[in-house]
């Protein structure tokens, strides 16, 4: 059920805008604590990310450390292709290069996961907002045309963490906080308990 919000969000960039929610959100369930999993193999990063075009000039900025950190060359870091989008902060995104079908910034040392952009800030005292892909921080709900929404993942039932944990609203709650502001997070709030209720 598509529910229209009380008022336009932007996000802290002007874009993207959220105008409407899809409810699915306050029903769907996916486990959420990616750091504490250990059955997923890190499956969602195989095919790379949308990266915001605001936060591919952050990290071309910081390319020769995040080389250094990494070991990964700074022009292996994206495919050459440029999307225009007007809803990406800057105007577009380039999608992040894959190495053995995994995106290039996974961490696949043995014993090791999760993504080295998000390590690189938090050795380096950096909000990782400032670098990693805001797809990716706001994963498993993701925005198109204003609608606030699952990931298609999450539709077509491919995510491997489905079904248990907390509600993808939940799980991805203070991300939006971050983007949106506490105005949003108080509407939905409001449509998920109006939403539960309805439910019971």
């Amino acid at each position: 059920m598509i529910q229209s919000l009380s008022r336009e969000y932007p996000s802290r960039y002007g874009v993207p805008v959220l105008r409407r929610v899809d409810a699915e959100i306050f029903e769907r369930r996916a486990f959420g604590a990616c750091m504490e999993c250990g059955h997923c193999g890190d499956s969602c990063c195989f095919y790379g990310v949308d990266v915001d075009l605001l936060n591919v000039g952050r990290i071309l900025q910081d390319a020769d450390r995040i080389t250094a950190f990494t070991g990964i060359r700074s022009e292996d870091f994206f495919l050459t292709q440029t999307t225009k989008d007007a809803e990406f902060p800057g105007g577009g995104f380039v999608r992040t290069n894959t190495v053995n079908g995994r995106c290039i910034f996974l961490d696949t040392g043995p014993g090791r996961r999760g993504c080295r952009l998000h390590a690189y800030c938090l050795q380096n005292g950096i909000d990782y907002h400032e670098r990693k892909p805001m797809v990716s921080s706001l994963f498993p709900v993701t925005f198109d045309d204003g609608l606030l929404h699952a990931m298609d993942e999450v539709i077509d039932g491919s995510l491997a963490c489905l079904g248990n944990g907390p509600t993808l609203y939940r799980s991805t709650r203070e991300e939006l906080q971050y983007y949106f502001g506490s105005a949003l997070i108080e509407e939905l709030d409001a449509l998920e308990r109006s939403f539960l209720s309805l439910a019971e």
